[in-house]
């Protein structure tokens, strides 16, 4: 980045309506190098323990590579893809000494000291890119209803109230290897905001809602409204909810100068 900047963060997580919590978040910022700072979202499937035990494989997998990462010498998109690429073998060993079949998505973003962030993702947990009240770009899920979507046979807010919204053609800890898909953003810049949510959050929201409430609120208090009021939308059906949101802020405003308009006084 060409100007200082700081990021404020905070991240969110709620059973919601389900009996136990399967969803993991977690916002690190690296041991040795000041600004480099990891998100990661996990939305673990297959049963109370066998989900549970999915997210706390990435969770675990992701804090291991990155405490190794530099990003000095290490190449950040190689480092995300080692990162789905091992908590996906490690998910898969649980499952043979485990009778559930642990699955989980998994969204992550590296943010570098330089300004530069890379992204990574399987399944249907997001991030998203806003830049002031508007969404630049988001991750395309590995589903079901987002293949329907891209073909033209369904729209965005069809697939949302989709009955196989649900269903992913891609994840963590299944018999196929994981979808991998990546996206960078070269350089971040004053006014960005990532979000990284998991289902039971993004479901029920449109990207404008989105991008209106973390533009408008600080991230405590866009995560705390996105939790409540998705929530309250759920009406007593809602999934775990899960979301980290990180803010770039310029370090020193410009200071605006006031001009000094001459009054006339021959009017009213």
């Amino acid at each position: 980045m060409t100007k200082a900047f700081r990021l404020i963060a905070s991240t969110g997580i709620h059973k919601g309506d389900r009996e136990y919590q399967q969803d993991q978040v977690a916002l690190i910022s690296h041991a040795r190098h000041n600004g480099c700072v990891l998100g990661v979202i996990a939305d673990g499937m297959g049963g109370r323990s066998g989900g549970r035990k999915a997210s706390d494989q990435v969770m675990m997998t992701a804090r291991q590579l990155f405490e190794r990462y530099s990003p000095d010498t290490d190449d950040a998109v190689s480092m995300l893809k080692n990162m789905v690429e091992e908590a996906h073998i490690v998910i898969r060993l649980t499952a043979i000494s485990a009778e559930q079949e642990p699955h989980s998505t998994i969204a992550a973003f590296l943010i570098n000291p330089r300004g530069d962030c890379h992204w990574v993702h399987a399944g249907d947990s997001r991030i998203y890119h806003f830049q002031g009240p508007r969404m630049v770009f988001r991750t395309s899920d590995h589903s079901y209803v987002q293949a329907l979507v891209d073909r033209g046979e369904l729209t965005e807010a069809e697939a949302n109230n989709h009955p196989h919204s649900n269903i992913l053609v891609g994840c963590l800890g299944t018999e196929s290897d994981p979808p991998i898909t990546t996206h960078i953003i070269p350089q971040l810049q004053p006014g960005d905001v990532l979000l990284a949510c998991s289902d039971g959050v993004w479901h029920y929201f449109s990207p404008t809602e989105l991008a209106s409430v973390v533009d408008s609120l600080s991230p405590r208090e866009a995560t705390e409204f996105l939790i409540e009021k998705a929530r309250s939308r759920a009406r007593g059906g809602g999934d775990n909810l899960s979301l980290v949101i990180v803010k770039i802020e310029a370090l020193v405003e410009e200071k605006k100068i006031a001009r000094l308009v001459p009054i006339d006084a021959g009017r009213a």
